[in-house]
């Protein structure tokens, strides 16, 4: 089924267009690492010929724990992003939490993201769909794929058809998540481009007891799976260092096999959309 093209700066997204990426540090953890990651990801991007997107949070307001690194904050975090955008020439997806921020990231950032934990929140995601921007909703572990209709239509609501919406696995049991492929299917019915985030998906939820757990193995085959069902975006949480990231570590991807899996990902696109 054919979707809605979405614009996100000079990238187009659905409508059978190839599949782009969406990919960053999970947290902005300083102004260098931020604009190294950004600089490596696009220049293999580049070499591959995938569409990139920069993504990373100027605040993670959902940690686990009370004393989990959070980010640099609104008025840091988005001088960081608006400097990437600026120096690598690249748009910036980046996650808002409060509708007071809104008309501040609006300013930067060319997608806002809704966190999967307020996508029920209707003042709220309203709120963002009034920036007009690119709106990215990130479908709740509690949700059914069927239920992020009635998040679509709160968006069209305030005039915005701006939509991209993302699968990032769905709560089984505790402390884990499974993706459900059928979700990918379910969601692209409603005509607007679906995103895949294989890295979210196997988050272990609090699993570390105070932080979460991941299966970063697994992103390789979950990632392949999902374009192979048919999606319009790739999300995933790349770092340099995993082992060492302040958030997200355990389920993010390894910076040097980014290219590879992108390789790998841009070719089993080009067979389905072919």
């Amino acid at each position: 089924m054919s979707t809605k093209r979405v614009k996100v700066g000079s990238i187009e997204i659905g409508a059978g267009r190839p599949v782009a990426v969406i990919a960053g540090p999970c947290v902005i953890e300083s102004r260098e690492s931020a604009l190294k990651h950004a600089s490596l990801l696009k220049e293999a991007a580049e070499r591959v010929g995938v569409p990139y997107i920069f993504k990373s949070s100027y605040d993670k307001a959902n940690r686990s724990a009370v004393n989990s690194y959070r980010g640099p904050g609104l008025h840091k975090g988005l001088e960081i992003l608006a400097e990437v955008k600026e120096k690598t020439k690249v748009p910036v997806l980046t996650d808002v939490h409060e509708r007071e921020q809104v008309a501040s990231v609006r300013e930067v950032a060319d997608v806002l993201q809704i966190p999967a934990f307020l996508c029920r929140q209707t003042d709220f995601v309203i709120a963002v769909a009034q920036s007009g921007k690119v709106v990215n909703i990130k479908k709740g572990q509690f949700l059914a794929p069927w239920d992020i209709g009635n998040i679509v239509d709160k968006i069209l609501s305030a005039n915005n058809d701006q939509i991209l919406l993302t699968e990032r696995g769905v709560s089984f049991g505790y402390n884990n998540l499974v993706s459900d492929m059928r979700s990918l299917v379910v969601m692209r019915e409603l005509g607007y481009p679906v995103v895949f985030d294989a890295t979210h998906s196997l988050q272990l939820p609090g699993g570390l007891g105070k932080a979460s757990g991941g299966e970063r193995k697994y992103i390789g085959p979950l990632a392949r799976a999902g374009v192979a069902v048919g999606i319009d975006a790739l999300f995933m949480e790349v770092h340099e260092n995993p082992d060492q990231a302040l958030s997200d570590g355990p389920n993010s991807l390894p910076v040097r096999e980014f290219e590879g899996m992108l390789r790998t990902v841009k070719e089993i696109d080009g067979i389905l959309k072919r």
